[in-house]
């Protein structure tokens, strides 16, 4: 493939992930806003929005760097989402206040967990799992 065909997988894989990000957001914030009135159990609806939380950052990731690896994206991804987790640890009034706000819940969330983690990882297995499965798609 020459040059041409280089420069282009990456813009596609770009699109198809900011694509399936933006699904991955309206299924978050579907869940969030209709899991209880739906009467899903309170589990599902917290860890089920942090998993999603932790696909998104996988697929967002990929879109800014679409030449790493899965596996790469997948570490960065960890990372960030290990970095706002322990970030709930820390109590600045500018930083609370924003995280009263429902953009600074949804973004950072209120309070520290360690099954929070455990969502995240298993979130960012799920967006893994959506990048190989689009990828077979376009291949």
């Amino acid at each position: 493939m020459g040059r041409a065909g280089q420069s282009i997988a990456p813009l596609r894989s770009s699109l198809v992930r900011a694509a399936l990000a933006a699904v991955v957001i309206a299924c978050g914030l579907s869940l969030r806003w209709y899991g209880f009135p739906l009467g899903l159990p309170a589990f599902v609806v917290k860890y089920g929005g942090s998993l999603l939380w932790a696909t998104m950052v996988f697929l967002l990731v990929g879109v800014l760097l679409p030449r790493l690896t899965r596996m790469q994206i997948a570490m960065a991804a960890m990372a960030i989402a290990i970095v706002v987790e322990l970030s709930r640890l820390v109590h600045a009034p500018w930083l609370d206040a924003f995280r009263l706000t429902t953009a600074g819940a949804l973004l950072l969330g209120r309070i520290f967990s360690l099954w929070n983690i455990a969502a995240y990882a298993i979130g960012i297995l799920v967006g893994v799992w959506i990048d190989r499965l689009a990828a077979m798609r376009r291949a």
